[in-house]
């Protein structure tokens, strides 16, 4: 995660005009030039366990925060602002933001899912996994599986990771691959988001994008 597997967000597109699990998107301008991530962990103090296990709590059973009522996302957000005052420093080179992580809460449900997400899209494919890869050095990967009328699909993208800031990280993505039983194609151009890295742990990876959505992944495996 996502970009810190799907930050980022690490942070996490179902039509061309919105990648799944991208806090923002928008058509690319220009490219940006990568800085590798180094895989030296920065000193940070742990935060309490109990925090960790409350936002996840928050998010269980909430389709990735669909169903959380006003308050509810308060609640998150409240415990994401406690858990960010832990963040180690400069977590773009942590290794901890490598791995597979799982897109399990947005504050905007169509940020992570693009069109798919909406009320409409949601009533016609059933979202099963939401998940990000992010690989040394610089390699995203993000993938949404879903059914639609009994057959099984995913919509996959591939990104390169750049790193911005000591926080912050852009991914430039390829065109998306959308796959429906047996049939597969590419569809839309390149785009790119973008992904504060506000908390990153063995367990968990917290995001926010440049519109402020705000992004839980959990680590897979």
């Amino acid at each position: 995660m996502s970009a810190s597997a799907a930050a980022a967000s690490p942070a996490l597109r179902f039509s061309s005009a919105t990648p799944p699990l991208a806090p923002l998107h928008r058509p690319l301008r220009r490219l940006l030039p990568s800085v590798r991530c180094s895989l030296t962990a920065a000193p940070g103090v742990r935060a309490p366990p109990e925090l960790v296990d409350s936002i996840l709590s928050k998010v269980k059973g909430t389709d990735r925060g669909v169903l959380l009522p006003k308050d509810g996302h308060q609640e998150v957000a409240d415990v994401a602002l406690q858990l960010g005052k832990y963040c180690i420093d400069e977590p773009v080179k942590s290794p901890l933001i490598f791995g597979e992580w799982e897109v399990v809460y947005c504050s905007v449900p169509t940020s992570p899912g693009g069109l798919y997400r909406t009320p409409l899209g949601r009533l016609i494919f059933k979202t099963d996994e939401m998940i990000q890869v992010v690989e040394a050095p610089d390699v995203v990967r993000n993938k949404v599986s879903f059914s639609v009328f009994g057959l099984e699909g995913a919509v996959s993208l591939k990104g390169k990771l750049n790193v911005l800031d000591s926080k912050w990280i852009q991914v430039i993505f390829e065109a998306p691959e959308l796959k429906v039983g047996s049939l597969g194609f590419q569809y839309g151009g390149e785009s790119e988001v973008k992904l504060e890295i506000t908390y990153v742990d063995e367990k968990i990876r917290l995001g926010k994008g440049s519109r402020g959505s705000l992004f839980v992944f959990l680590r897979r495996g």
